[in-house]
């Protein structure tokens, strides 16, 4: 391939996937509608990351004609993939972006149940440090700034409605007493 000819794109990131300690996915994010179009060929291409990385201690790999950068906690293991010419530092800042930002919203805890725990948190982050398979952000604290994410208030769902309609009658009376 000559490299002169391809031109520079903001497109760096192609997916962006977690995985539990068995393999299984638990989060994944294609940005590339080219690159894996069906949910069979995703999972047989998470398989094979999983297989040829997931006793490696490298922290990069290319498999299928991919640049793919890892890393992994306790029973998760962090995916992000990018085509075969991309800056590997650009991927490994993306990829610690992610941990580092999900590491604050699970208090130090980066572990599976953890994680299910607060997805709407994960997806999040996830986001907002990729769109469209463009980097908009690698710097957690702004990431989590811009997400304002919180893990100790309570979603609607786990309040009883006792709980919902008291805060309900809080907010109504701190706005009439301003």
């Amino acid at each position: 391939m000559d490299y002169a000819t391809l031109e520079p794109s903001l497109y760096t990131v192609k997916a962006v996937f977690i995985l539990d300690n068995d393999g299984n996915r638990l989060l994944s994010k294609y940005y590339d509608p080219e690159l894996y179009p069906s949910m069979k060929e995703q999972k047989n291409f998470e398989r094979n990351v999983f297989n040829k990385t997931h006793k490696a201690d490298n922290e990069i790999a290319f498999l299928e004609g991919m640049t793919v950068v890892y890393k992994s906690s306790i029973d998760l293991f962090f995916y992000v993939v990018g085509s075969p010419q991309e800056n590997e530092l650009m991927l490994v800042a993306v990829l610690s972006c992610l941990f580092e930002s999900l590491s604050q919203i699970l208090r130090k805890n980066v572990e599976r149940r953890c994680l299910l725990d607060n997805m709407e948190g994960v997806f999040l982050i996830v986001d907002e440090i990729i769109d469209g398979g463009v980097i908009l952000e690698s710097d957690p604290q702004q990431v989590l700034q811009k997400v304002n994410y919180r893990v100790d208030e309570n979603p609607l769902s786990e309040q009883s409605v006792a709980q919902v309609l008291q805060s309900a009658k809080e907010q109504i009376k701190w706005s009439i007493l301003k």
